[in-house]
């Protein structure tokens, strides 16, 4: 039995295989940025920070309209500072030396729907805020005002004042420390670990 192989059966088989390597690569790399943006979306939802925050995360891969080799995929936030932040734990420190202004419950939220600073609630209350020192604990910022069921301070309804009490509505720090709420490279160096598995799973598939 006498076999026989033309050599231009081998290029075109070598050249097949290429391409099942390329197409191989390429969708190992999308499926694992796509992997990556879900796990880091699921993350911040999870924090409690929301769907509008996690939907600024995003990915993409290329290159877009063929299969290559050297595809990369990248996947990135349109919200780098919150997301960092919530990723890091950052020390926070107030500018130039001045307090921190941390709202208490009592301050309810700004028109913006977030927690007011000082100058945003005495603009929303009309209400004064008092300074109070104190050696142990932070110091104080607060209002004499009524609380409402819900626990807000507003001015009171009465001409004599009836129903007013002294209410903190903002704690005053040097600096505080931000929970970390996120660990993006945990599931970042899982996705990296399982390249090399899934490229072969797919160009075994492919050729």
């Amino acid at each position: 039995m006498k076999l026989r192989v033309e050599i231009s059966d081998i290029a075109a088989l070598m050249a097949e295989e290429v391409r099942a390597g390329e197409r191989a690569v390429q969708f190992a790399i999308k499926d694992a940025g796509e992997a990556l943006k879900s796990a880091w979306r699921a993350q911040v939802v999870g924090a409690g920070m929301g769907q509008r925050l996690a939907r600024t995360i995003r990915s993409e891969t290329w290159p877009k309209h063929k299969h290559s080799m050297n595809a990369a995929s990248m996947v990135w936030t349109r919200a780098p500072v919150l997301i960092d932040a919530h990723d890091s734990g950052p020390l926070i420190r107030g500018k130039n030396g001045l307090w921190l202004a941390i709202p208490t419950e009592a301050a309810g939220k700004a028109r913006s729907g977030k927690r007011p600073t000082p100058d945003e609630w005495r603009a929303k209350t009309g209400l004064k805020l008092i300074f109070v020192h104190r050696r142990a604990g932070p110091s104080l910022l607060i209002a004499e005002a009524r609380l409402t069921k819900h626990g807000r301070a507003v001015p009171s309804r009465s001409k004599t004042g009836r129903g007013l009490t002294s209410v903190p509505i903002f704690l005053l720090v040097p600096q505080v420390r931000l929970r970390k709420r996120l660990d993006l490279e945990r599931p970042a160096r899982a996705a990296l670990n399982a390249l090399p598995g899934a490229i072969v799973s797919r160009w075994e598939r492919n050729s």
